[in-house]
């Protein structure tokens, strides 16, 4: 079936039955585009603004609004007018060649398929939480943009992630509101005869129905699949209810539904992907479902099918902890996947379990998410650089005696999409300044062309963009506090809430211990004095969630709220309740300095800070995640040694320190330092650097490139290979593989010669293969590496004539004098051309 059929309108708009132009409307609420391209805000505007400015959903006011109103707007000519060039816009940009086409114009990559947990698109679909969400969101908008072939897959939740109030003593309250599908900004995926997609899956001797919805961003679509079918039993219509609630037993039956589900969701479509995106381990059991499909197609058993499509398969991780792996108890795997594993599979449950543990003859352990989507794929990355070291520390005990820079885990720094997170003043500035398709060409020439901006447009972006987000503040408490029945008085003294003339600090994430969000608490007293300053006052602005099950979270959140609510600061600091992205986009938006305090290595990446770069705020972060690699002093500031210091009290009281110091002494007097035109060069010149530096590296136009052209290419190319044939390299790997797992334990070496040699030193060592083809191993001369360098590794060489008394294989090489020959050590890996070593193959012995 076709997945991009037309939109039938749901039978709401029956009253709009006849009004000519209102398909048009339809067609534009229905494009998510309108998420980031603001031309059509005043589309909606007109239409009711009230409720535009309230919810930012178009689909949901083309519901709310009469046949009268609707007739009304498109018999205006300039209405109409306006509406027929977005829309003729909209579809010259879908027909128009992008970067993918116009770079890699006969690619065979036809289609990538990306499944994520959560998907942060708009505040008008939430189905998000955080990082991971705004991750995948962004990534998808920016494949659009460059014209990457990829199609989204995620969970529609009935509830989504939980809704933030704070009662009068300051706690958090966890509110559950609905999502209405039909208020929803997407539609019923439909075959071919109109009737509505669903599917059935067997959860262990349960039988759950799953509808599928999709929301189309641009010429993208994102695939949502949903339990709550009437046909389904109260029990299995909850299992897509919230996003992260409830326990493993939900979790578990989450994950089914996404990897088991939406593999055959993109089998039911007609869709043939190459390559298989798993942003997290969450959808991990799709690599299971897409092998079973080989089998099916071609007869052959469980091994060689994954060994043909995990070359396809692409796994990347956002965990900087083991705790942040998902795992489950052996007897949850049992009940939900005994059967599917015997009968669908052809595997043991045993089998099975393995593929999700480190020791597979441990019965206790559980199984691991992250490790199932490691065996099941053929590459693996993280989202930093130091995120990537972290991630091979992780997952290293997958790959013992491997020398921890060798541990297959690499790593693409992740970045935002520019265009969703940049104000209208930033917007109009890069604009005239870069031209409009600075974002959806390569981004590389942007910076350079963004430092020809004058001082006085630069420092006039900053108190634009800052005077807006007060604006917002302001705008935002009233309503609140008016909805709430509070006092007239302190719905009239909001006016005086923060000066647009005076530094605005900002941080808002979610409160959980390693990302400290209280470290700029931990003094009250310095805090304060940069509030009241006499000279330099400094305005603050706050705002994030707790897991409803944090309690320490929760305690750290209440201590801000008493903080900010201490009257004698009433007008400089407040906090904003349920952060949520138009939230978010307000703050990166206004805020002169995003400060983020998390404990090294603990951040992952971190994006925040990424999305104040377009609008010229600057960042003061310690040196963790994405920060790591992207501080420079002339671009922002840091804190911290660099190193790691666990949960250490006493390095959290010398960084807090150090924030204190660098805010007092560099960054509030580097603000109010004005030159004659009452600009601050210092600071300017910080606002061009970041700006200009960072921008187009860390945004997601860089990092979606980086994944086709290290990634999603290589792995389509390998995944024809493997399956090519009916698979039949696959089969032949397979035989491969157990003959080296069968005879790798006999593998011995004998002893080590060295002899210097025209200023070369040639090692010679015997080999006993205990049968192996030469042509299956390699054997190499190992050298650690020294001052921060890569280790030396010289493949050692042979005649592939064993010696007829012993039987072995003499090696030789012969390396460049420098080094004692007691540095190098002999080693022997698997080869295989074709296969990557170690992550499919991670046999290894060191001569002792």
């Amino acid at each position: 079936m076709k997945p991009n059929q037309p939109i039938r309108l749901p039978d709401y708009f029956a009253q709009h039955t006849g009004v000519e132009g209102f398909d048009a409307l339809v067609e534009l609420a229905l494009d998510l585009r309108w998420a980031w391209n603001h031309a059509a805000d005043e589309i909606w505007r007109h239409l009711d603004s009230q409720y535009w400015d309230l919810t930012r959903n178009p689909w949901g006011l083309l519901q709310l609004i009469s046949r009268e109103q609707v007739e009304k707007a498109l018999g205006d000519r300039n209405f109409r007018a306006q509406v027929d060039r977005l829309l003729s816009a909209r579809r010259k940009a879908s027909r128009s060649p992008k970067w993918f086409q116009k770079t890699y114009p006969r690619s065979r990559l036809k289609s990538v398929v990306y499944f994520s947990m959560e998907f942060m698109l708009s505040e008008a679909l939430p189905i998000y939480s955080g990082g991971l969400g705004n991750v995948a969101g962004d990534q998808l908008k920016a494949a659009n943009d460059l014209g990457v072939p990829v199609i989204g897959v995620g969970l529609l939740y009935q509830q989504g992630y939980f809704r933030q109030n704070i009662d009068g003593s300051g706690n958090q309250e966890a509110l559950f509101p609905y999502n209405e599908p039909g208020q929803l900004p997407i539609s019923p995926v439909r075959r071919p005869d109109g009737e509505w997609l669903r599917l059935s899956l067997d959860l262990g001797s349960e039988e759950v129905w799953i509808r599928a919805w999709q929301a189309r961003i641009g010429n993208l679509r994102l695939y949502l699949l949903d339990s709550n079918d009437l046909a389904n039993i109260p029990s299995h219509r909850k299992i897509t209810s919230e996003l992260y609630g409830g326990g493993p037993e939900l979790r578990l039956r989450q994950e089914l539904v996404l990897g088991i589900g939406g593999w055959r969701l993109v089998e039911e479509l007609g869709l043939d992907p190459e390559v298989c995106h798993l942003n997290e381990g969450h959808a991990a059991f799709a690599v299971l479902e897409r092998a079973r499909s080989f089998m099916e197609k071609t007869g052959h058993p469980f091994d060689v099918a994954l060994t043909a499509t995990r070359a396809g398969n692409f796994f990347t991780t956002h965990t900087a902890v083991p705790a942040g792996f998902d795992r489950f108890d052996p007897g949850q795997i049992e009940t939900r996947l005994a059967s599917y594993a015997e009968k669908a599979l052809g595997v043991s449950l045993k089998d099975l379990l393995a593929l999700g543990r480190q020791n597979p003859d441990d019965p206790s352990e559980p199984f691991n998410m992250a490790y199932l989507a490691m065996r099941g794929s053929g590459a693996v990355n993280g989202v930093s650089r130091l995120h990537g070291r972290v991630s091979r520390e992780l997952l290293g005990p997958l790959f013992p005696r491997w020398p921890l820079d060798e541990v297959p885990v690499g790593h693409i720094t992740n970045g935002v999409h520019v265009a969703t997170w940049d104000s209208q003043p930033s917007d109009e500035l890069w604009t005239r300044v870069c031209g409009p398709k600075r974002w959806t060409e390569p981004t590389e020439a942007v910076g350079e062309v963004i430092r020809k901006a004058s001082d006085a447009d630069l420092w006039k972006l900053r108190n634009d963009s800052r005077a807006s987000l007060i604006e917002y503040v302001r705008k935002r408490l009233v309503r609140e506090r008016t909805l709430s029945g509070a006092p007239e008085e302190s719905i009239r003294e909001i006016g005086n809430l923060f000066d647009p003339d005076l530094m605005m600090l900002g941080f808002a994430r979610r409160f959980a211990t390693y990302k400290r969000p209280n470290l700029l608490l931990s003094d009250p007293g310095r805090l304060l004095g940069l509030l009241e300053h006499p000279d330099r006052p400094v305005q603050l602005v706050i705002a994030g969630k707790a897991h409803p099950a944090d309690l320490a979270g929760q305690a750290m959140l209440r201590e801000w709220i008493q903080f900010v609510n201490r009257r004698e600061i009433r007008f400089r600091a407040v906090f904003l309740s349920d952060y949520d992205m138009l939230l978010a986009e307000r703050l990166v938006q206004g805020v002169d300095v995003w400060i983020n305090t998390p404990r090294r290595p603990w951040e992952a990446c971190g994006t925040s800070g990424m999305k104040v770069l377009v609008n010229g705020g600057l960042n003061l972060s310690t040196l963790d995640g994405w920060w790591e690699e992207a501080y420079a002093p002339e671009a922002g500031w840091a804190i911290g040694d660099g190193l790691e210091h666990g949960d250490d009290q006493a390095c959290d009281a010398s960084e807090a320190r150090e924030l204190y110091d660098r805010l007092e002494r560099e960054v509030v007097p580097a603000f109010y330092r004005r030159d004659g035109q009452g600009i601050p060069p210092e600071w300017v010149a910080r606002m061009r650097e970041s700006m200009s530096r960072l921008t187009p590296e860390f945004s997601a136009n860089r990092s979606v490139r980086q994944y086709v052209e290290r990634h999603y290419l290589p792995a389509a190319d390998a995944y024809r290979k493997r399956t090519s044939r009916k698979g039949e390299f696959s089969r032949k790997a397979v035989v491969w593989r157990k003959d080296l797992d069968e005879k790798w334990n006999r593998v011995r070496f004998g002893a080590l010669g060295v002899e210097d040699r025209d200023s070369r030193q040639v090692f010679s060592v015997e080999v006993d293969l205990a049968g192996l083809n030469p042509d299956g191993v390699r054997v190499e001369l190992f050298a650690n590496g020294r001052e921060g360098k890569r280790a030396d590794r010289w493949t050692m060489k042979t005649t592939g004539i064993p010696d007829p008394v012993k039987g072995c294989f003499l090696y030789l090489v012969d390396v460049p004098e420098g080094r004692p020959w007691t540095d190098y050590t002999p080693r022997i890996v698997a080869h295989h051309e074709g296969l990557s070593v170690p992550l499919e193959a991670p046999h290894i012995l060191w001569q002792r």
